[in-house]
């Protein structure tokens, strides 16, 4: 049976300022009405058993939503509690399912990839189980299109006929020159970042090449627990874990390797030159999102998610517009991005981590305006869903209904709260609110204080465990 593990990490930073932290791509509805990651495990063939999730602890409950909104119950959600990259993330993966007496065939997805043709790539999952059965281990080489320099390059042993290769050599990002000479060799194809391989013989090779990974591993899941609908493992065990990919640990100094040809119409959503790929251009080459109004553009990408975007007489632009941050580049050089971002995180600019619309386990809250010593935001608390019983240090908030019930404590008092009605948190004051309603509750809530961090909250109980 082969078991998926869904790598769910990772913050797409060549996607700002719609990617974000807090709100990554592989959780944004990108294409269609749901998210990259809800495609990957929606794509995945019908014999599968449900599939593992490994993520970090800030998108948990995202992951778990998100789930819940397709009717799909995980293995588990695994949550690593830093970033080690992707060869540590599957020996987790690894060790958990064979610690159930299993050694299940792994097939390993990044949850922010686009494949149009499903049958396709079904075609070949069924190949490379076949040879993952044989113990090997598979990586999934896309046929190239066009000289692309986004994407790692597999070589193979020979030119691109046969429906599984030798491989030869792994090739980090080339430049145009040498993207132009693969095409024309034949026998390179994208380096899609999918493997499939047994777990133990997975951990086998983890062992002889990479042993210190593999201890660590282990070591982190001796006390590893439950936490809600989530597999927590050991901290400070794991954070003194190498971060290596899976092909500088493995797939590139195994002799076990082949390569399974992936021709599914892939593409990585990791930028936007990548994503106005999968959208429909007008006759001037321009994809237009939202309100958008052009005269005389070409081959410009504009998305706007708040306002009117206007624009005459340019040309190659990407223009993406959120309510709390305005990105304009030059599309030939959108790799620049990365270095804007760093810039942000430089300077502590708060719009690298949230949008200005925050989503928490209890529902999201939306920060409309703010100014010296106060703070306005509209709060909705899903049916069922409550705020941690809290306190502030630094800040009164005076709440006002403007749709469903609010349940709200004050110290020793709790109240019902209606449409209209609103009530006073004094500083210091311990409340919470909450939704017993089976309709979600909108409510105002206004900030005064010196200091409105979110790091201003002490919680004495919350419903998510929650610090």
């Amino acid at each position: 049976m082969i078991t998926p593990v869904i790598l769910s990490g990772g913050s797409g930073t060549r996607l700002w300022p719609l990617s974000r932290n807090q709100l990554p791509k592989q959780f944004i509805n990108l294409i269609g009405d749901i998210s990259p990651f809800q495609e990957t495990i929606l794509r995945l063939p019908d014999k599968v058993s449900n599939p593992l999730i490994i993520c970090n602890e800030v998108h948990r409950f995202l992951a778990a939503e998100q789930l819940r909104q397709i009717n799909l119950e995980p293995d588990a959600i695994l949550l690593e509690p830093v970033g080690k990259n992707t060869a540590p993330a599957i020996a987790l993966a690894a060790l958990k399912l064979l610690k159930n007496n299993q050694d299940p065939v792994l097939l390993v997805l990044p949850a922010d990839h686009n494949i149009k043709d499903e049958n396709s790539f079904h075609e070949s999952i069924s190949i490379a189980e076949t040879l993952a059965k044989k113990n090997k281990l598979i990586t999934f080489g896309v046929f190239p299109r066009k000289a692309e320099t986004g994407y790692g390059y597999i070589k193979v042993k020979s030119n691109i006929k046969k429906k599984y290769y030798e491989i030869e050599s792994f090739i980090e990002k080339p430049n145009k020159k040498n993207a132009k000479k693969f095409l024309s060799d034949g026998n390179y194809l994208w380096n899609s970042g999918i493997y499939m391989f047994k777990a133990s013989v997975y951990l086998k090779e983890l062992e002889k090449y990479e042993p210190k990974i593999l201890s660590i591993c282990k070591k982190s899941l001796l006390k590893e627990h439950k936490d809600m609908d989530f597999l927590r493992i050991d901290n400070n065990e794991f954070s003194k874990c190498p971060s290596i990919s899976i092909d500088y640990a493995i797939m590139e100094r195994t002799r076990n390797a082949l390569l399974v040809g992936l021709d599914a119409n892939w593409s990585d959503i990791g930028s936007w030159e990548s994503l106005m790929d999968l959208r429909k251009k007008d006759a001037n080459g321009n994809v237009s999102e939202g309100d958008v109004i052009l005269d005389n553009v070409k081959n410009t990408y504009s998305l706007s998610s708040n306002r009117l975007i206007t624009a005459s007489g340019v040309s190659d632009l990407i223009i993406i517009d959120t309510p709390d941050a305005l990105l304009i580049s030059n599309r030939k050089q959108e790799n620049n991005i990365k270095n804007l971002v760093d810039k942000l995180k430089i300077n502590e600019r708060s719009e690298i981590q949230n949008h200005r619309k925050v989503y928490r386990p209890w529902g999201y809250y939306d920060s409309i305006d703010n100014g010296l010593g106060f703070q306005v935001k509209r709060i909705l608390v899903n049916p069922g869903g409550k705020l941690s019983l809290q306190k502030h240090l630094h800040r009164a908030e005076h709440w006002v209904v403007i749709k469903g019930v609010a349940t709200i404590t004050c110290g020793k008092n709790t109240q019902d709260l209606k449409k209209n009605q609103s009530t006073y948190i004094p500083k210091g004051k311990i409340h919470r609110l909450e939704n017993l309603q089976e309709k979600p509750l909108e409510i105002i809530e206004i900030q005064t204080g010196e200091y409105l961090g979110e790091d201003d909250i002490i919680r004495f109980e919350d419903a998510y465990n929650r610090n």
